[in-house]
């Protein structure tokens, strides 16, 4: 992975639904102001709470196939019948101008970054367990039985897939995943090749 000192990281963060990872990528927005929350465009008609541009861009399923063919976006999926993506604009922009970007997508999404070689850190959000993850969803009250099932079915797979992400957090206790995830945000941040500009100027001070 190439990494130029000034451009911003890429955090892409994957799981399972129920694993918890829009609670711990918010989180880090508030741990770290300047990180930008990546927000997705999606077909999915908003939920009582949902706001445009907050929690989603919303857009028709017409609207959205018109952004796949133009190539607007860096990454898309289709997740329960419904097309979640996002824009590679915002995203290249984000980065050019040195700003730190996380991104709460599917697995699917994270893979089609992944093999276009945007330079990223990619994490996967694990629940301690599957039964843990069935309760977490069971708890929801908002899905049908067959609704259920398949997201059940899903974590089987996309856990499968999170063996070539570079960190894996267990969310069994909120507090801890969240400093582990922190943990990784701050060491990227230290890498030598993004201190490389400030290694050269010290080296080349005269004593």
């Amino acid at each position: 992975m190439v990494v130029r000192p000034q451009q911003g990281i890429l955090f892409i963060v994957s799981a399972p639904s129920g694993a918890g990872k829009t609670t711990l990528c918010q989180a880090m927005t508030r741990l770290f102001p300047d990180l930008y929350y990546s927000i997705s465009y999606t077909t999915r008609p908003p939920r009582p709470g949902d706001e445009e541009g907050k929690d989603y861009y919303f857009v028709t399923k017409a609207e959205f196939q018109a952004m796949i063919a133009r190539g607007d976006l860096a990454e898309w999926a289709e997740i329960y019948g419904y097309y979640y993506g996002t824009s590679r604009a915002i995203l290249e922009k984000k980065l050019q101008e040195g700003r730190h970007v996380i991104l709460d997508i599917d697995g699917q999404g994270a893979k089609q970054l992944r093999e276009q070689n945007w330079p990223g850190v990619f994490i996967f959000i694990l629940p301690p367990s599957l039964e843990e993850l069935k309760r977490r969803l069971s708890q929801r009250h908002t899905e049908s039985l067959a609704a259920y099932t398949a997201r059940i079915n899903k974590a089987k797979v996309e856990i499968w897939e999170a063996r070539w992400y570079d960190y894996i957090i267990v969310n069994d206790v909120l507090e801890k995943a969240q400093e582990e995830l922190k943990a990784i945000i701050l060491a990227e941040q230290c890498r030598r090749a993004r201190k490389e500009d400030k290694l050269a100027e010290i080296l080349n001070q005269d004593c």
